[in-house]
């Protein structure tokens, strides 16, 4: 790879304002030498505040997801617990407990979202957005714990039946269990999908499924009014089903992000931008990879084999600003420059081939 050609850049940009066509030779002039004062003042570090404030506001907006989502679910899970003390239904038990532990979730997720915050460092240098991931897998974890717990219950009271006790009040209580737990989800995946966390929306899966476990817990009491003790136990084990089938999606959710899984829509829409740009001749290797909720990019285009380094800058920013404008929650990119080949020149990346075969 020809030297003068070679550029690898990082920023974090905001978008910046149209321009006419009549204009493109003044703001190429006033970005160049915006672009040199920079590097100047900060070597490619061109974080800006509305970069910064965007980030930090969809951490805020994920935090009020979670202490709101825990004074609802909370709220719900001690209302039951009421009900659960003076009936012994171990459908509504297998709820309560789970909907307590869907609570809990706020926990980890809490502190991941505070850890995303922190500036990146020399040892965690594209900081500490991971550990919504790691969060991720706490909450599945938790899940699957709640899942055996209300197994084991379930089939406890199957071997040894006994009547359950006040069954309106059981009743009463399902009802609020799946309002609860469906506010919950809805609010919960909404904040989620808005600013890219998979966790947020896995929880709200699982909220989800509590409510629908709240309506099964709802039929049992029915089934118990009617004489029929096993109902109570049944209904449970059916819990237990439906705890399992939000565990493996949100297992799926999960295993995808930290695998760096991204939509292949996000990659056709990047391709699109980036061809688009004036100078790109051909895309090549081009990974997004998530980072908590947020989205980095790592590409190489291809640029006129006879671009001075300057002409090839400034098609890699124009590259890099297209991907920022196009592609929903990313916050940087890294954009490589590879000179078209002329014809018979050997590939300019040969002498790097040992270091990238298995």
């Amino acid at each position: 790879m020809s030297d003068r050609h070679e550029h690898s850049h990082s920023h974090d940009h905001t978008p910046a304002h149209e321009h006419g066509p009549g204009h493109r030779h003044d703001r190429e002039h006033r970005h160049g030498l915006r672009h040199r004062v920079g590097h100047l003042l900060a070597p490619h570090s061109h974080e800006t505040a509305d970069k910064v404030d965007s980030a930090l506001e969809s951490s805020a907006r994920g935090m009020r997801a979670l202490w709101v989502s825990l004074a609802v679910l909370g709220a719900t899970a001690l209302a039951q617990a009421a009900v659960v003390a003076v009936s012994g239904s171990v459908a509504l038990l297998g709820d309560t407990v789970h909907n307590t532990a869907d609570a809990l979730t706020a926990v980890p997720l809490g502190i991941a979202f505070v850890l995303g915050r922190r500036a990146a460092t020399r040892r965690f240098t594209y900081g500490y957005g991971r550990a919504e991931d790691l969060a991720g897998l706490v909450i599945v974890l938790t899940i699957a714990a709640s899942a055996a717990f209300a197994a084991w219950t379930a089939v406890d009271r199957l071997l040894d039946p006994r009547p359950v006790q006040h069954v309106p009040a059981v009743a009463v209580a399902a009802l609020v269990g799946f309002a609860g737990n469906e506010w919950v989800a809805r609010y919960r995946m909404r904040v989620g999908r808005s600013i890219g966390s998979a966790a947020l929306v896995a929880d709200g899966l699982h909220a989800r499924t509590d409510g629908f476990a709240s309506l099964a817990v709802l039929l049992g009491a029915g089934g118990s009014a009617l004489g029929w003790q096993l109902a109570d136990p049944i209904v449970g084990l059916a819990i237990t089903a439906a705890i399992a089938l939000v565990l493996r999606d949100a297992a799926r959710e999960v295993f995808r992000r930290v695998m760096d899984a991204v939509d292949p829509a996000l990659v056709d829409r990047a391709e699109r931008a980036l061809t688009e740009v004036p100078g790109v001749r051909g895309v090549g290797e081009l990974r997004l990879r998530w980072i908590g909720h947020r989205l980095r990019a790592e590409v190489a285009v291809v640029v006129d084999g006879d671009a001075t380094v300057r002409e090839a800058h400034r098609i890699a920013v124009d590259a890099e600003h297209a991907l920022l404008h196009a592609v929903p929650r990313l916050t940087a990119a890294l954009v490589h420059a590879d000179p078209e080949p002329a014809p018979g020149e050997s590939d300019p990346h040969l002498r790097l081939a040992h270091h990238t075969t298995a």
